[in-house]
């Protein structure tokens, strides 16, 4: 770790986890909280984000936050700097996952999914880079995919957030460089939650639980990596792109079933998942374009 980074004391820090109240954000601010760190948890479903901060006990605080909405972020970080005078940790990780075909699917998702995916990360960090340049110190964690790196016929939109938000993470970084204050990006594989139902996983592409990208965000935390895969080993992926010619590189995803997303999903399983996304995608289109807020 550099020592224009420094150091951050996680059990003493203070967090804040946009899109905390289920999956990766959740086992994540679980994780931090066992550490000793004071938890901030954002999500647009608040009554979930009371309940995961009610569990988890003292030191854990449940917000209101539509990620999309620069009043939002405004609201939270006034609300965490009140209480606690610092924000030293923020993990951007809301985001939806619409699968399908590119040509199907309603305009709306497509909106709301980079209004989630990647205009959230823009304003989650602009809300608080200030504050941490202030400071002098502070690390912010873009939780993209490997979906910013690998293409995957069905979830092109997807696909297309992901992109952006690695190199939305990686850019930032760049510019505030000599500030104290790092910017990373963590790519899980395949997740095994409600993001992912009714898609088939484990077709010879790596698949994760929750619990070990919330590891790899620790672990992040410490070393100020650019950019984390989980598992590690897929990272390499950025050398085969750059060696391994694209016939070659499509004859393999042929025989790894990337196809999948289009082919295979069970939409019997994505019920749940898909009436909990509309929602979402329904609360981003009534707010309209939050960051003219």
């Amino acid at each position: 770790m550099r020592k224009r980074y420094p150091h951050i004391a996680l059990d003493s820090s203070v967090v804040i986890v946009a899109g905390g109240a289920g999956g990766i954000g959740r086992a994540t601010a679980a994780l931090l909280h066992d550490i000793g760190a004071i938890v901030w948890i954002g999500d647009i479903d608040v009554a979930e984000a009371q309940a995961v901060a009610h569990d988890l006990g003292p030191g854990a605080f449940a917000y209101p936050l539509d990620v999309t909405s620069r009043q939002s972020w405004t609201e939270l970080c006034a609300a965490v700097i009140e209480r606690h005078e610092r924000i030293d940790v923020l993990i951007n990780n809301a985001g939806i996952m619409p699968a399908g075909g590119f040509l199907d699917g309603p305009d709306d998702e497509v909106i709301a999914t980079f209004d989630i995916n990647t205009l959230g990360l823009v304003l989650g960090m602009r809300a608080v880079l200030p504050l941490m340049v202030r400071q002098g110190r502070g690390h912010i964690i873009n939780v993209a995919s490997m979906a910013g790196k690998v293409p995957i016929p069905g979830l092109a939109v997807y696909n297309a957030s992901k992109f952006a938000a690695v190199g939305l993470s990686a850019a930032v970084r760049a510019e505030f460089d000599r500030s104290g204050v790092s910017v990373s990006a963590v790519l899980p594989c395949g997740v095994r939650t409600s993001l992912s139902s009714g898609i088939p996983l484990g077709q010879g592409l790596p698949t994760v639980e929750p619990e070990d990208v919330a590891r790899a965000i620790i672990r992040n935390c410490e070393t100020r990596r650019a950019e984390v895969a989980v598992p590690g080993y897929a990272i390499v992926w950025d050398v085969v792109r750059a060696v391994v010619p694209e016939p070659v590189l499509r004859a393999a995803m042929r025989i790894l079933r990337a196809d999948r997303v289009l082919t295979a999903v069970d939409e019997s399983q994505r019920i749940t998942y898909r009436s909990r996304m509309r929602g979402h995608v329904r609360a981003v289109t009534r707010a309209g374009a939050g960051v003219r807020k």
